[in-house]
């Protein structure tokens, strides 16, 4: 896929900012569906493939965060970025509970949203990876699997790559700010708590084995300890 040739769902109810985001995206070569709402973009995204879902979070007839969860059973792996005007914390942590990416607040720069769209789409192509062993667990970070037995557990991409940088320095301290810079784009308070979330949720999914832990280093950062 070349640069700017994917295929993009937009959702968005305020139809003069979807018309102007349709617009600016199919300026510099991308593929654009636009829906004025959750229903409409549900429908849209089981019949189609897309490379990238940008999401408002409050609309009418089904919000973006209940078409996220709903996307999220059918697809573990399609990016995702929140559109919001909202600025409470919960809200952003919320996003990220149920699958998001990444997250813009309006108003924003198209130059930003195209940025960080072409950050999750255009990832660097990796080697093949392998079964990566956590204690009693086997990880695959290509293909987001985490494995216990004969167990499986799909991991969302931010959960994938938050575990991978904390497996490159197993029973090593993991800056914090390093992570949030390298997976969030910034360590502002928003991206400090939503990353919390995701390490929660690490740690929930590698609690059946005790010997595997993530310890939080208060003011440092975290430690995969196996």
């Amino acid at each position: 896929m070349n640069k700017g040739s994917a295929k993009v769902l937009l959702v968005e109810d305020e139809v003069s900012l979807g018309t102007i985001v349709k617009e600016s995206l199919e300026s510099r070569g991308f593929n654009v569906e636009y829906c004025q709402n959750g229903e409409e973009a549900l429908s849209a995204f089981t019949k189609d493939n897309f490379h990238i879902l940008v999401l408002d979070i409050m609309m009418p007839k089904v919000d973006g965060l209940s078409l996220l969860k709903t996307i999220r059973k059918k697809d573990q792996y399609i990016p995702v970025i929140f559109l919001t005007a909202k600025s409470r914390t919960e809200d952003v942590i919320e996003g990220f509970k149920y699958g998001a990416n990444d997250y813009i607040k309006k108003p924003f720069s198209m130059e930003e949203l195209i940025v960080r769209m072409n950050a999750l789409i255009h990832k660097p192509t990796q080697p093949k990876q392998e079964w990566l062993a956590i204690g009693a667990y086997y990880f695959h970070h290509e293909k987001q699997l985490l494995k216990f037995n004969e167990e499986e557990q799909f991991l969302t991409n931010k959960e994938a790559e938050l575990l991978m940088r904390l497996l490159e320095k197993k029973n090593e301290l993991t800056d914090r700010s390093i992570i949030l810079n390298a997976l969030w784009g910034s360590d502002d308070f928003f991206n400090a708590r939503s990353m919390d979330v995701y390490i929660s949720k690490l740690r929930k999914k590698l609690s059946q084995d005790p010997s595997v832990k993530i310890l939080n280093i208060r003011g440092y950062g975290y430690k995969l300890v196996v």
